[in-house]
């Protein structure tokens, strides 16, 4: 599982004399779902369009279950699946014919395939409807079973849950989550949901400024930023206390909010009572992804 399946490293991207992409370096694992966030003019984009094909890096390698995209293309474009913004389908036909159409450009793909992919994606029902008569997220599905029909080994989403109401964004995260563990795919989701990216994705990535800020696991981001929030009197001599115990401290209102650590938070509470001041409420607070977002980026706002 822990096979690497698309590296990025030193991507970078100049168009004119400005450096869109500077240094980027990332990789994305076997059967794990992949967030990547940006603030509006972050480079994501552009980033998914080089990782596709769709435009040229001026430096840097992206390889594809080995395969350099520039040295290799054909074998590298042969493991990955993709869907950037929306799903490029002919409303006039069929979900089934616009499969079959686009299966004839892929080698090896046959009906029993295309088969396969309708029932993986839940459209066997309505798979002979015109697609005109589809709803947003039957579309998405539809363009998810075409990136899939050349089995690839790399799915990259961009805004997948795009448009689609709160039940139809339920809907398509528990269904790239399946995805990932049922055909043990990459998925790399894009979005500007941040709270969808923490429930669904293994591992985030956040950009701001051509830059890839942090990497990691969602859990690891969240824990690192928990805090504990406490309600003292007096309220002044308790914040003097806490600042010099915890290393930090914010008041709001009536409140105080240090960092959390496991292992010292009774010291720090034993200390308050020693020094009279008392302790009303002490209470641990795990950011949401948002949080650590705003804090990462400075509040700029997301794609």
């Amino acid at each position: 599982m822990s096979e690497i399946t698309l590296s990025v490293r030193g991507l970078r991207k100049v168009i004119g004399k400005r450096e869109i992409i500077q240094d980027l370096s990332f990789e994305l694992k076997r059967g794990e779902v992949f967030g990547f966030l940006g603030p509006n003019g972050a480079g994501k984009t552009t980033t998914i369009r080089m990782l596709v094909g769709l435009i040229r890096p001026t430096a840097g390698t992206i390889a594809i279950c080995g395969y350099e995209l520039h040295r290799h293309f054909e074998q590298a474009m042969k493991h990955l699946g993709c869907i950037v913004e929306n799903p490029e389908l002919y409303s006039y036909m069929t979900g089934w014919n616009n499969l079959a159409y686009f299966s004839r450009m892929i080698e090896g793909v046959d009906e029993s395939r295309i088969k396969e992919v309708v029932e993986l994606v839940g459209l066997s029902a309505r798979i002979h409807d015109r697609v005109k008569t589809y709803s947003l997220g039957m579309r998405q599905r539809l363009g998810i079973a075409q990136a899939l029909l050349g089995r690839p080994k790399v799915l990259i989403l961009d805004e997948p849950t795009n448009g689609l109401d709160p039940s139809g964004i339920r809907e398509m995260r528990q269904f790239i989550r399946y995805l990932a563990e049922r055909e043990v795919l990459s998925v790399l989701v894009s979005s500007h949901l941040l709270s969808e990216i923490q429930l669904m994705c293994d591992r985030v990535a956040i950009m701001a400024k051509g830059r890839i800020i942090r990497v990691d696991t969602v859990d690891r981001l969240l824990t690192e930023q928990e805090r504990v929030s406490w309600r003292v009197t007096p309220l002044s001599a308790g914040f003097e206390l806490l600042a010099k115990l915890a290393g930090s401290a914010e008041q709001h209102g009536e409140t105080i909010v240090t960092p959390y650590s496991e292992e010292q938070v009774g010291q720090w509470n034993r200390a308050l009572v020693e020094a009279g001041v008392s302790v009303h409420e002490m209470k641990r607070k795990l950011p949401s992804l948002e949080d650590l977002f705003i804090e990462l980026t400075g509040g700029t706002g997301i794609d």
